[in-house]
């Protein structure tokens, strides 16, 4: 029963945080979920993988949630979404493979850094200059190849990567993380059914579709579900300035930690 209270309290901060920044959850979910898979005792060689899969199913939950509250405030472009999902499925596909190819030290590694670098752009309130207009479709389905593909890998939903280029091409803020959150819910279903099905073969805790821990996600997600419209609504209402440099400061902080004990 613990474990199921601690999967129901990642859920609900992972969740009020993506439907905020529009991140989805995962920077947080993913160094978390493999504390209390370590707690666990479950084995290293998979904890990573599975820590992955989970979170890519939890964000499918808080992705949907944050969206239909992003979309009741107008702040979806759904001409965006709609021509960037099918490179975002591609990717995910690839991205899901490739990470089923390396090991999991290569992605903790890769993790930590790719969180080393949202951190530090969040910190710093790094934002591209707005000097161009939206891509074609084929732009489109380029850039959404590899957001899902980078996105699965890191188990994101995508906003860290799609937010800075929607306001690259001249998208307002709001619109760009209303956006970016809707992205994510394709970013999930094309991450979740890929480290469902490169996983499948695993010998792995139960119950488990592939690399997806289901008492994780079922705790995760139910919780997620109700805190992330919180979390957006915050975001149309609220200066959140300070909130997203303390939330800077706490992915450095995890990311650190997830880095000495890939080190030990």
């Amino acid at each position: 029963m613990e474990w199921y209270i601690a999967y129901l309290a990642l859920g609900a901060v992972a969740g009020f945080l993506g439907g905020m920044f529009g991140i989805g959850g995962g920077t947080i979910l993913v160094p978390v979920l493999l504390m209390l898979f370590e707690a666990q005792h479950f084995s290293p060689e998979i904890s990573m993988h599975l820590a992955l899969g989970s979170s890519m199913a939890i964000i499918l939950f808080t992705a949907a949630a944050s969206m239909r509250k992003h979309h009741q405030h107008g702040a979806v472009n759904w001409r965006v979404v709609f021509g960037i999902t099918p490179g975002i499925l591609l990717g995910a596909a690839l991205g899901a493979l490739f990470a089923s190819s390396v090991s999991p030290r290569f992605l903790a590694i890769f993790f930590t850094l790719f969180v080393y670098f949202a951190a530090t752009q969040i910190l710093l309130d790094v934002r591209p200059h707005a000097s161009r207009q939206l891509p074609g479709k084929t732009g489109l389905s380029l850039a959404g190849t590899f957001t899902g593909w980078l996105s699965t890998l890191v188990s994101v939903g995508g906003g860290i990567i799609v937010v800075p280029f929607l306001i690259w091409c001249n998208v307002p803020l709001r619109h760009a993380i209303g956006t970016a959150a809707a992205i994510g819910f394709p970013i999930a279903v094309g991450g979740t059914l890929g480290y469902i099905v490169t996983g499948w073969q695993s010998t792995l805790p139960s119950p488990h579709l592939g690399y997806v821990y289901l008492p994780a996600v079922l705790g995760c997600a139910f919780a997620s579900v109700i805190t992330a419209p919180l979390g957006a609504k915050t975001a149309h209402k609220t200066n959140v300035a300070i909130l997203r440099k303390l939330f800077a400061l706490l992915l450095l902080a995890l990311a650190t930690k997830l880095l000495f004990n890939v080190a030990a």
